[in-house]
């Protein structure tokens, strides 16, 4: 029955994902989506029931005096997976290298054994509750990876259990296929061939079986080199799937210049992209996603090309990067204050990376969501906060007072 209420929220300050609007607003949703955004009619009673008409007896009052945003949009997480990497962890406070650290059999391929060895299920059981840390904080929609099987049927159990996590949450699950995120051990030495079988057997078979939202790889000197992730890209256009890339992490590879080339969604991470890599992003509408949580973790020294990347107005999207080596972060709040700390962003464009530029990143700008307006989903957040750059400021979990996905509140 909840979907067939009209709900009302009034006298609330509204972010819309750009600007926050000058006046207390009344927002009222029906059948999941904002049909008025207006400021604060006088009186209130009488101007809302004019508009609703002979549909008055279904409005309902979901809330008063709070702050709204739109829904948080984490755009790049990882959190499928099985076992920790808490000894990554130890060994890097022991000052080990993430590339020291890969090479000895940690990192990736670590949780790749622990993810292998678990069923659907049980991965299942194990990844909820980072999906649940997420939405708590405000997360309506969670773009999710696979790349910790590498294996066919693992990588497709990993998307499997992305779609049964969307079924079980009111939350939206954008997939992203990452099985060029490592070369598995098997196929040390033949690291062409490994991307044969992503090209010819797991890439269809994910789109046979509808897993698959878009492709990502991971294009660096421990990873993948521009060539081969080329092969990626051209067999993804092929089953009509967008595109995104691990990029310029540790060192400028031109993969965020070669997936531009390729019309990418985003190229994500790019701490050591340089200004003909951004020319190529902005030629080809592509998003930057940052990743400070990881930058963090890791020590990190390079900033990315934040004044550049300003300079030729490519928008900046933000997220979590939510993993179980390099980010075991599930805060977003926590994420918009390191890139202002560490990165150098504005609160505005720190908390629009987490909402209009992250929709954008992921192509659901399309779809309207990640910006409020009349007509678009009815995706937002409520929080118990007088100014939406304290979501910046205060790290402080526990201020969402309501989260509202598809038109419907969480606890009403």
């Amino acid at each position: 029955m909840k979907n067939k209420r009209v709900w009302v929220w009034r006298n609330m300050r509204v972010f819309d994902g750009i600007k926050t609007l000058p006046n207390k607003m009344t927002l009222i949703v029906e059948k999941g989506k904002i049909t008025y955004l207006e400021p604060e009619p006088q009186p209130y009673l009488e101007e809302t029931l004019k508009y609703m008409g002979d549909r008055s007896e279904n409005i309902k009052l979901a809330g008063e005096n709070g702050l709204i945003t739109p829904g948080l949009i984490d755009c790049h997480t990882h959190i499928i997976y099985g076992g920790s990497r808490l000894n990554d962890f130890v060994l890097r406070s022991e000052g080990a290298s993430y590339e020291q650290i890969a090479k000895n059999g940690g990192g990736i391929l670590s949780t790749l054994q622990d993810t292998r060895a678990l069923s659907e299920e049980a991965l299942l059981e194990q990844s909820l509750p980072r999906l649940d840390a997420l939405i708590s904080e405000g997360a309506t929609t969670v773009e999710i990876k696979s790349g910790y099987g590498l294996t066919l049927n693992d990588e497709l159990k990993m998307l499997r259990v992305a779609r049964q996590m969307e079924k079980q949450r009111s939350v939206r699950i954008i997939t992203s296929l990452l099985a060029a995120h490592a070369v598995p051990e098997e196929y040390k030495e033949y690291a062409d061939a490994y991307i044969d079988l992503i090209c010819n057997e797991i890439i269809p078979a994910a789109v046979a079986e509808n897993l698959v939202d878009m492709v990502d790889v991971f294009c660096e000197k421990i990873a993948f080199s521009p060539a081969q992730c080329e092969k990626i890209f051209k067999v993804a256009r092929q089953h009509n799937l967008p595109i995104k890339a691990h990029a310029e992490q540790l060192s400028n590879s031109g993969g965020s210049a070669l997936a531009a080339k390729y019309g990418a969604l985003s190229v994500d991470h790019i701490e050591y992209l340089d200004e003909i890599g951004i020319k190529a992003l902005k030629q080809a509408g592509t998003v930057a996603v940052l990743l400070p949580g990881a930058f963090y973790m890791l020590r990190e020294k390079q900033r990315p090309p934040i004044e550049l990347l300003r300079q030729y107005q490519v928008p900046i999207a933000l997220a979590t990067d939510a993993n179980p080596g390099s980010s075991p972060i599930f805060i977003p709040s926590l994420i918009m204050n390191m890139a202002c700390t560490l990165f150098g962003l504005t609160t505005q464009e720190a908390l629009s990376g987490f909402t209009v530029n992250a929709a954008r990143s992921l192509g659901l700008d399309k779809q309207g969501l990640g910006y409020l307006d009349i007509g678009r989903p009815a995706d937002f957040c409520v929080w118990n906060i007088k100014q939406v750059e304290d979501l910046c400021y205060a790290i402080q979990p526990g201020r969402l007072q309501q989260r509202v996905f598809a038109g419907v509140p969480d606890n009403v």
